[in-house]
């Protein structure tokens, strides 16, 4: 017959195995997650390499718009970061900001956006000598983030175009001139916020008119909040370590701060919900013609193809 002692024992025995089971089905998720995401990123890579392999004017072209602009340099940590507008850049810039604080890591959440946003912000490869920039490309892990091309130029309309006080920079620098190429205001309101009140901001079509009006490109008007990806991170010409997607923002996140041996130390913010779903990206080119839209493809087809992205057959076809 069993003692008190005993029926004492057999809880903490359970909670022992339970413990046991528990650890070792995460250990075993864990590896398997992470194998998952090795043969992705070696996915991502050869991608990138095939395709720049068979259009070498990819290579050509980003050296006429520099490789070193948009490159954050950590000296400390080792670590390069390509970043592009609306592909969780502020997160990121956070994340590179904090590293600079020293340990404890401040909470990435805590710091204002203006602190990581505008000129001289960051350390970045184009400050550096030739000889110490080939230093850093080749030693440092390099990363960087994408998204699907139609999306982001979704993410950039609504940021810098719909009505807020503080988009009176690309309204007054962009959104005017889009309302006096396409929208027949020879005139238009002086401020956002008059526009706002009678209702003559430019529309999603006048901003894909104005993407694709040739003299966009030949002012070097593409803004880096939808200039296309690889004209910002020139994958052709840097070999990235670690090539991330906003589609599955926090799990490649976890894995790149493992990577970088920081995920005891820094947590990637937690990601707001994705207002612009597969059904919302139709109904946002439902008022661009569809030649315009075939067009646009045309003008953002090396990053669909580049990064993975399927063509939007549903928007291309019809």
């Amino acid at each position: 017959m069993a003692t008190s002692k005993e029926f004492l024992m057999f809880p903490l025995i359970l909670g022992t195995i339970f413990l046991i089971t528990f650890s070792y089905k995460w250990d075993s998720r864990q590896k398997q997650i992470s194998q998952t995401v090795q043969q992705q990123q070696h996915e991502r890579k050869m991608l990138i390499r095939k395709m720049c392999n068979e259009n070498e004017k990819l290579g050509v072209k980003s050296t006429k718009d520099g490789i070193n602009k948009n490159l954050i340099v950590d000296d400390t940590h080792r670590i390069i970061y390509c970043f592009i507008p609306k592909v969780a850049c502020t997160n990121w810039k956070r994340i590179m900001f904090i590293l600079r604080c020293g340990k404890p890591y401040p909470d990435p959440i805590t710091i204002d956006p203006s602190l990581v946003h505008g000129q001289n912000k960051f350390n970045v490869l184009k400050n550096a000598e030739i000889l110490e920039r080939r230093d850093q490309l080749k030693n440092y892990t390099k990363f960087l983030f994408v998204r699907d091309p139609f999306v982001r130029l979704i993410s950039a309309y609504r940021d810098k175009f719909q009505y807020k006080e503080s988009n009176q920079y690309f309204y007054q620098n962009f959104g005017r001139v889009m309302l006096k190429l396409y929208a027949n205001q020879s005139d238009p309101p002086n401020t956002m916020k008059e526009a706002h009140a009678l209702q003559k901001l430019p529309s999603f079509q006048h901003f894909i008119q104005y993407l694709l009006d040739p003299r966009t490109e030949k002012e070097e008007a593409f803004d880096i909040h939808w200039r296309q990806m690889h004209r910002l991170c020139h994958p052709c010409l840097i070999d990235y370590d670690f090539i991330g997607h906003q589609e599955t923002l926090q799990e490649d996140a976890r894995v790149l701060l493992r990577m970088l041996k920081l995920e005891d130390e820094v947590e990637f913010p937690p990601t707001e919900n994705n207002m612009t779903t597969s059904d919302s990206v139709s109904d946002w080119f439902r008022t661009v013609p569809l030649e315009d839209r075939r067009r646009l493809y045309e003008l953002y087809e090396e990053d669909f193809r580049l990064f993975g992205y399927r063509r939007p057959a549903d928007l291309l076809d019809e």
